[in-house]
């Protein structure tokens, strides 16, 4: 098994994290950016299964839209072909060892819930401890990529018994803890998200509603310094908006305590006239 710097530092990532971890939900929702980058895939998604109630809940996902999230749950898991045959085989499985990708194209699962979001080829992992499921992930590429391999099945009997173990010992709180006191928002952005010190600058004013030009005097940057550093925590995060990445950083810094910035960063308040509309959030990043 080959695996590529990124695979390496993905996997160094993914195995720090399990073995630091305090928390199920917290673990499940971190461990979403280096596996993309581990299985080298563009979606994320993980849930829990609820034996008492008999169905998934607890999601937690990455690149996926909380609508059809939340339509596979209301009707689509009643049609989804693919879930359960992969919950039972208790072991790495591609979606196209369960159904072809001929007949899988055919169906409403395919058309209406999947392609919404361009998954094309998936891949499932459930973890069992002995009868009982602690968790799962579903990975899905979209069809540019190819479909997964052995590779990439190897990789997933290569961590799944360390996460199965975390899982099982953590089980879930109430609250998820806090990183530790004191801890930049812009340092937390760094570790989490790997972004670089300028990066994490960036993308964090981005959340605070600063417009790029707001960027460029606070930083004391060049206007394209700003969008490069843009573009590449567009890329690390796994966005395609800045809609997106402010979302993506508010999840990274879910677990931060209130009122902390980041170092040598004052929190944006921005002049009436020079106010962000809401609306600017959701333009696209465009070079």
């Amino acid at each position: 098994m080959h695996l590529s710097t990124i695979q390496t530092r993905a996997l160094s990532d993914l195995m720090r994290l399990v073995a630091n971890a305090t928390d199920g939900d917290e673990l499940r929702e971190r461990m979403a950016l280096p596996m993309l980058d581990l299985l080298r895939a563009d979606t994320y998604v993980s849930m829990v299964w609820d034996g008492e109630r008999q169905r998934f809940g607890r999601t937690t996902a990455l690149n996926m839209s909380e609508e059809n999230l939340r339509s596979w749950d209301d009707y689509f898991r009643f049609v989804d072909p693919l879930t359960y045959p992969m919950m039972q085989r208790r072991k790495p499985t591609l979606a196209t060892q369960v159904l072809c990708q001929r007949d899988l194209s055919r169906t409403e699962f395919f058309n209406d819930f999947l392609r919404r979001d361009r998954m094309y080829w998936g891949v499932n992992v459930y973890f069992y401890d002995q009868e009982r499921c602690v968790g799962d992930v579903r990975i899905w590429r979209n069809r540019e990529r190819g479909n997964f391999d052995t590779g990439e099945i190897e990789i997933l009997n290569l961590v799944e018994p360390a996460i199965t173990a975390a899982l099982s010992r953590l089980g879930w709180k109430e609250t998820a803890p806090t990183i530790e006191e004191g801890e930049s928002a812009e340092a937390t952005l760094q570790r989490e998200g790997r972004l670089s010190k300028r990066e994490a600058e960036v993308a964090w004013l981005v959340s605070c509603g600063c417009p790029d030009k707001e960027i460029q005097s606070r930083l004391g940057l060049e206007y394209p310094t700003v969008r490069f550093h843009l573009g590449n925590a567009f890329k690390k995060l796994r966005v395609t908006n800045r809609a997106a990445l402010v979302g993506r950083v508010r999840a990274l810094l879910a677990h931060q305590e209130h009122g902390v910035t980041p170092t040598g960063i004052a929190m944006p308040v921005a002049p009436a006239e020079d106010a962000v509309a809401p609306s600017a959030l959701h333009s696209t990043f465009a070079t």
